[in-house]
This record gives C-alpha cells, sequence and structure tokens, in this order.
C-alpha cells in the first residue's frame, strides 16, 4: 500500500506536465499526496473498521461513507468533477464511471486478503459505489488482483498470463512501443494496462515508478497502480523513498496507513 503512495506523490508533479523519461526527480518540492492517496488510504480504514475482515460483509455503504468522509477532510486534493459532485450531493447511487478513480485507490484490498475470489468480490465492491460501469469494476479488479498474485509468490509470466486471459488486456507491447503516442486517458482500460505493464517490465521498485511515470498521461495515477504492483512484487519500498513518503503525509493519513501496514498483515495473511 505504502507503494501506490509513493508513486502518486512522485507522479503528483508529472501529472500536468509529462516527462517522457525515466530520468525524472523523484521527489522535489512540489511533490504531494493527491486524490488518488486520499481515496487509497480511505479504502484502507474501510478494511480496518471491519470486524472481520477476512469474511467480507457484503456491504457498500462503508465505503460510500468513507469516500465522501475523505473527501470533505481533503476537498482540494485533485478529486475529479463527476466524483466531487457524487462526494456533495446527498444521493449514493454510483455514477457508471469507467474511469481509472476505481483503481487507483484498490491497492489495500489487495493486500489484504488471503484469497483471490474475496479479493475480486471485494474490489468489485469498493469500485461499484462510484464506478459501476464495467470498465470501471474490470480495473478495479485487475489492480488488486495483480497485486494479491505479486505478493503470494506467482511469477511476472503468470501475472501476465492471468490478466490476459481474465480481463483481456493486451499486455503484449513494451513501454517503448506505447510511450511516444500515449496521451493523457484518464480511463481503466486507457490506463490499468500501462501501469501493469510498467510493473511487469522493472527491475526494482524504483524502475517501476520510473517506467510508469515515463509513459506519460496521467501520471500520478499510473505510478500509483504500479507501486502498489511492485510494493507487492519486491516485497516493500525502499528505505529512501519510503522516508520522503511519509514526510508528505499528514498525522490521520499516516496513522491509518502505519495501522493496515501493521495490523492487516497480521490478521489476514
Amino acid at each position: 500500500m505504502l507503494g501506490a503512495i509513493a508513486g502518486d506523490i512522485i507522479g503528483s508533479v508529472y501529472e500536468t506536465k509529462n516527462r517522457k523519461a525515466k530520468d525524472i526527480q523523484l521527489f522535489g518540492d512540489r511533490s504531494r499526496f493527491t486524490d488518488d492517496t486520499v481515496l487509497t488510504i480511505a479504502t484502507a480504514e474501510v478494511i480496518l473498521s471491519r470486524q472481520s475482515p477476512a469474511l467480507p460483509d457484503h456491504t457498500d455503504s462503508n465505503y460510500t461513507e468513507q469516500y465522501k468522509h475523505y473527501f470533505h477532510r481533503y476537498p482540494l486534493a485533485g478529486f475529479g468533477k463527476s466524483f466531487a459532485a457524487w462526494a456533495m450531493a446527498n444521493r449514493t447511487q454510483p455514477y457508471n464511471s469507467w474511469g481509472n478513480g476505481s483503481a487507483m485507490r484498490v491497492s489495500p484490498i489487495g493486500f489484504a486478503f488471503d484469497n483471490l475470489n474475496y479479493v475480486l468480490a471485494e474490489a468489485e465492491r469498493s469500485a461499484a459505489v462510484t464506478h459501476s460501469h464495467p470498465e470501471g469494476i474490470k480495473g478495479a479488479q485487475a489492480t488488486a488482483a495483480v497485486i494479491f498474485l505479486a505478493r503470494t509468490g506467482h511469477s511476472k509470466a503468470d501475472i501476465k498470463t492471468y490478466v490476459q486471459e481474465t480481463f483481456g488486456y493486451d499486455l503484449n507491447r513494451t513501454v517503448d512501443e506505447i510511450r511516444p503516442t500515449y496521451q493523457f486517458d484518464v480511463s481503466c482500460q486507457g490506463s490499468v494496462p500501462q501501469a501493469i505493464m510498467a510493473f511487469l517490465e522493472s527491475t526494482d521498485f524504483e524502475d517501476a515508478i520510473r517506467t510508469a511515470i515515463s509513459i506519460g498521461g496521467d501520471s500520478d495515477t499510473i505510478a500509483c497502480m504500479a507501486g502498489g504492483m511492485a510494493d507487492a512484487f519486491y516485497g516493500g519500498v525502499p528505505d529512501a523513498i519510503a522516508h520522503e513518503t511519509w514526510k508528505r503525509l499528514d498525522e490521520p493519513l499516516t496513522h491509518i496507513t502505519q495501522r493496515f501496514i501493521t495490523e492487516v498483515r497480521g490478521i489476514l495473511i
């Protein structure tokens, strides 16, 4: 989970000013957490609040309540217009989004549950409160599944095969092939496969983040998704990157993130 947050923070300065190269500055004065981090931590809080987190309670109200609550706590974090309108309204119905907001916030689910079927079901639950479009749900499920498979010892080849066969994403291109013509795309179908490819090509955690950002487009979200996958596969976040990431979280966000890292793994794995 910390890897997803790190990816978001590192990518935050490149979202509106893409740099299609891997030789980027990882952290600077303008590096900050965005809505990706805020909603990732909201997802983690839902899981922590469950009395029996390993047995999902099949209700979606916790996700609705927490996502709205976190929006009001951090209204300037960079939320999309559709999500902001939903969060400020009294209604709870989803708005049929296929955007990558469902995938950017799902990483805690990939880390928390010890059964792939639970991961897929819970990813759908977390997505459907807003992103009820099939592509929005698929993007969340694919991201969470990669994280689950990565942290449970599966090879990159196995992960690639599973994603292609289960979700139909084309992962056969290289990042070098994608990069020259890739443009800003906030859809799940136009950013989740790219994040997965960045992870699959990476040699370590830092390389995954650099590769993800080098694609361009919605850099913080692509790096957030790839960062969660790399965290799971490589066994954590390097100390130097983790240190800079923690420095940029406020106390409430730090508290929930630390609780999730220490408590959930002890309960569920």
